[in-house]
């Protein structure tokens, strides 16, 4: 039951501006969460962490310990980024269009609608008024777009949708924040997307101003003084002259600065002192497209640019000279950015959700995601639980690796939506099932499609199955209500299943013996499931509102008898308990059945209608407690062992029964995003209007530059009974359910993506057979003893990973035969459990291969025995061997030549 949010796959981007912290860590916002990329060590991380509604905005303190996230409500979250917590909470008043720390990390400056607020950078101690707004700024016309601070953090520029940049001089007294009248920077003919400081190399002072306008021209600004000479600081408290104004030479006198240390006063303003003028103005030749995302590197003099074409550019700064002008999409580029050192530039493209690291010296990706454009219908475990294959409405398919997180391969030979995904017990074989009429194999190893299975005539198929052996593959359709049965070897259609008055909208083989179950959908009004021996049978009797198990021999002609199981209502899913003696079907009522299928008997039944509901629609007449849509399950996963299954729906929570008992364990909780449909429970009725609710209302007629297009139904919505279409806000809803063979993980296919929820790794305290001489000073005592069985067995009852761990390196090589044979069979869980995570992590590679060896000969039967008990244990040490084995292949494949040489030069020696 300790699952808990591990990842968010299938989405990398959203929209809103990506950041890079120490060089390496690539930050970008995916919904309201955000994600953390390792660029080197090639590792995607989603924070647990949840805002409000999308998060828009990015800011990272200098040293990479704080993070700012600012959402589309105006809550900002101060995170810190080492231990994933949230520090501090603060809501701007107006819409936030940039946001950014000063280069010391003191102070925070947020363009927040036509204010620009310099607030105090909050720390690690908790108070209850963290944030400190030091001063606000109210000299823009029109809404913020650009912030930028200068080196020394003394100096600010604001670019703005008023066509004009300012050059602000801020300083901080002994009572309160001080800031002189802005230099105008004017000219511009389009909104400023981007301003900033140019840095002479040898003074380390600012020498010029870029300020880049979305209509594709960028200025150059530079400033001259008074014969070369400082301008006069007047003294502390005088009304300061107006911008560019010449003044005499300094006095030499002292005051507070910026940073409130003393300092001399004709060192600081010496920009602000000084009388701005355009050098000179460049064009980049892109129009019409328009100018959207910019970024400037201080330390190579660089600026890379991206347009609404797809399109970026690569200029070296001050002569404009253009070094790389290359198309990523036809799409709009949403973000740019230079990492620390400016060997890597990042693009987003939010409407495709891509994000690509870019190399520009060599001309090479170091990242390059894309996740699916619409939302994710199917999912599929490898049998290692080492990968996890996606299908969408996009027509791709894609394969995530589920450690890291990074999508390897895509799959696009579909024409339309990919509506089904299995695994082969191979794991180097992928099938899918797609609207388009097709069932494809995938071959993981060449990433090529190997094999197409098609129809004599064009069908959409919903549903997919393989048996055991992998030599038939099956599939239903959803318009001709039949089921296609093809031999994976020859490619050749065996047989033609029909006689269904519905779409086969499900199938699944029996783990143990060779039979098939699937459910059919007609209309919204009734569904069947049966379950058949592969072959041939006679013409079936259907009942509605049943469930009917079919019997027949081997591909031969043959008979076959038909078996009801009755329900009152439509059966929507059905799924088998992995050991094949139990399956499990949700019915429209919101009931889950669970039948014995060779007895043909009711054996328990769970009610889920209160347990599922939640979440209330815009659109909606009616309030959730009393409204009747979503209270239904959709898609069922049983555990590895069979113990619980996970149902979900179209609502916000996936709910875990225990199946024997028939009771809720745990209810999760997918999202907390407002800018979904289906997340409140209560909905304010003042905004809703005679033209319906006020946020579906489009008043604004500006074209979509700042997040993602809205996102309309996907192509199954109208297979699910009772959904409505929303037209204005995705419809939070579970599509898919697979928890991984080991048992250690299960995805989720959701409207914000593919969440992968994994058991927490922390030590829990579940002790087995624990009495007051089962301690840890007992196991000490064990080992100094020199009696390495008892102290095994000891830390086994007391159940405490790190003593376990700790024992099993005690014992040596020559003993382990004697020791795991000791091992009582209940405690074989728990080792073979730490076993699988020793081979994760330690270097001792042949020791814990002869442990499992030993305990594979000496419990062998046992093993047998408890099966289903040890199926989640045994997967995670198979999944463990097969990854290192596939590690030292690589790497001897790899130093296959060397290794020749090697021995050949020591040979001649």
């Amino acid at each position: 039951m300790n699952y808990r949010f591990q990842n968010l796959l299938g989405a990398p981007y959203r929209g809103g501006n990506a950041v890079i912290s120490q060089n390496t860590q690539l930050i970008s916002p995916v919904g309201n969460r955000v994600s953390v990329t390792d660029l080197i060590k090639s590792q995607t991380l989603t924070l647990p962490v949840q805002s409000s509604s999308n998060v828009c905005r990015l800011a990272v303190s200098p040293d990479g310990t704080f993070l700012l996230t600012v959402d589309e409500n105006q809550r900002c979250l101060f995170i810190n980024l080492h231990r994933h917590v949230v520090l501090h909470r603060v809501k701007f008043k107006y819409p936030v269009n940039a946001i950014q720390f000063s280069p010391n990390g003191k102070y925070i400056a947020v363009g927040t609608g036509k204010l620009v607020q310099i607030w105090r950078s909050p720390g690690f101690k908790k108070e209850v008024f963290a944030f400190e707004l030091i001063r606000t700024l109210a000299d823009c016309n029109d809404k913020v777009t650009a912030l930028n601070w200068s080196p020394d953090s003394k100096y600010l520029l604001v670019g703005s949708k008023d066509l004009a940049a300012r050059l602000f001089y801020v300083k901080e007294k002994l009572k309160g924040f001080h800031s002189n009248k802005p230099f105008l920077l004017l000219g511009h003919r389009d909104s400023v997307v981007g301003c900033f400081f140019s840095v002479d190399k040898k003074s380390g002072r600012v020498n010029r101003i870029f300020t880049i306008a979305r209509d594709c021209y960028i200025f150059s600004w530079g400033y001259s003084g008074n014969d070369g000479k400082i301008d006069e600081i007047r003294e502390e408290g005088s009304e300061p002259p107006s911008p560019g104004t010449p003044g005499k030479e300094s006095d030499g006198k002292k005051r507070k600065d910026f940073d409130g240390k003393d300092g001399d006063l004709c060192e600081e303003e010496y920009l602000h002192k000084q009388k701005w003028e355009l050098l000179r103005k460049d064009d980049f030749p892109q129009a019409p497209a328009k100018l959207t995302a910019c970024d400037y590197h201080k330390g190579l003099d660089m600026l890379v640019v991206g347009f609404s074409n797809g399109v970026f550019g690569l200029y070296q700064m001050p002569d404009f000279v253009c070094i790389h002008l290359l198309s990523i999409s036809r799409e709009k580029i949403t973000t740019a950015v230079f990492n620390e050192l400016g060997n890597w530039l990042t693009f987003g493209c939010a409407k495709l959700g891509q994000l690509l690291v870019w190399e520009w010296r060599s001309e090479s990706y170091i990242l390059k995601q894309q996740g699916h454009y619409f939302d994710v219908n199917c999912l599929a475990y490898s049998p290692d639980s080492q990968l996890l294959a996606t299908g969408a409405d996009d027509n791709k398919v894609k394969v995530w690796t589920v450690s890291s997180g990074f999508c390897f391969v895509t799959f696009t030979e579909h024409t339309n939506a990919v509506t089904a995904l299995h695994f082969m017990a191979n794991n180097h074989c992928l099938l899918s099932a797609s609207l388009d009429g097709t069932v494809r194999a995938w071959d993981l190893f060449r990433y090529r499609n190997f094999r197409t299975f098609t129809t004599p005539s064009s069908r959409q198929f919903v549903s997919l199955a393989a048996d055991q052996s992998g030599e038939v593959i099956c599939a239903g359709t959803l318009d001709s209500f039949e089921i296609f049965v093809w031999s994976m070897k020859t490619g050749r259609l065996l047989d033609i299943l029909s006689g269904h008055e519905g779409p086969v909208h499900g199938l699944a083989f029996s783990p143990t013996n060779v039979s098939l179950t699937y459910p059919l959908i007609k209309c919204l009004h009734w569904l069947d499931v049966a379950m058949f021996h592969l072959t041939f049978f006679s013409e079936p009797e259907l009942h509605h509102h049943g469930t009917k198990l079919f019997a027949c021999g081997m591909f031969l002609n043959g008979k076959g008898s038909v078996e009801s199981f009755p329900h009152t209502h439509d059966v929507l899913t059905v799924v088998y308990r992995p050991d094949g003696r139990q399956l499990a079907c949700s019915t429209l009522d919101g009931l889950i059945h669970f039948w014995d299928p060779i007895n043909g008997e009711l054996m328990y039944t769970v009610e889920g209608r209160r347990d599922i509901a939640g979440g209330r629609l815009m659109t909606d007449r009616r309030s959730a407690a009393n409204s009747s849509s979503g209270k239904y399950f959709t898609t069922l996963c049983y555990s590895a062992d069979g113990s619980y299954i996970l149902a979900g729906g179209s609502s916000k929570y996936i709910c875990m029964y225990d199946v024997a008992d028939q009771v809720l364990l745990r209810r999760f909780q997918i999202t907390h995003n407002l800018s979904l449909d289906g997340v409140l429970d209560f909905l304010n009725s003042k905004n809703m209007t005679e033209s319906g609710p006020v946020d579906l209302i489009d008043d604004d007629n500006s074209d979509t530059e700042e997040g993602v297009d809205k996102q309309t139904r996907g192509k199954l919505d109208y297979d699910l009974p009772g959904a409505m279409p929303n037209r204005g806000r995705p419809i939070i809803r579970t599509k898919c359910l697979r928890l991984a063979p080991t048992g250690r993980s299960f995805a989720a296919a959701t409207t914000e993506g593919v969440l992968v929820y994994s058991i927490d790794e922390s030590f829990i305290f579940d002790p087995t057979d624990l009495d007051i001489d089962v301690t840890p000073q007992a196991v000490d005592a064990a080992l100094n003893e020199d009696q390495p069985n008892r102290a095994l067995i000891l830390s086994l009852r007391l159940n405490e990973d790190s003593l376990i761990k700790k024992c099993i390196f005690a014992v040596s090589p020559v003993d382990i035969p004697a020791v795991a044979s000791s091992i009582p069979h209940k405690y074989m869980q728990r080792l073979i459990e730490a076993l699988s995570d020793l081979l994760e992590s330690c270097p001792h590679l042949e020791f814990i291969l002869r442990w499992s060896q030993e305990l594979c000969k000496t419990h062998g039967n046992s093993i047998q025995q408890n099966s289903r008990n040890l199926l989640p244990s045994l997967k995670s040490l198979q999944k463990a061997i097969t990854r290192i084995h596939q590690d030292l292949a690589d790497t001897c494949s790899s130093n296959e030549y060397m290794l020749r040489y090697l021995c050949s030069v020591g040979a001649k020696k």
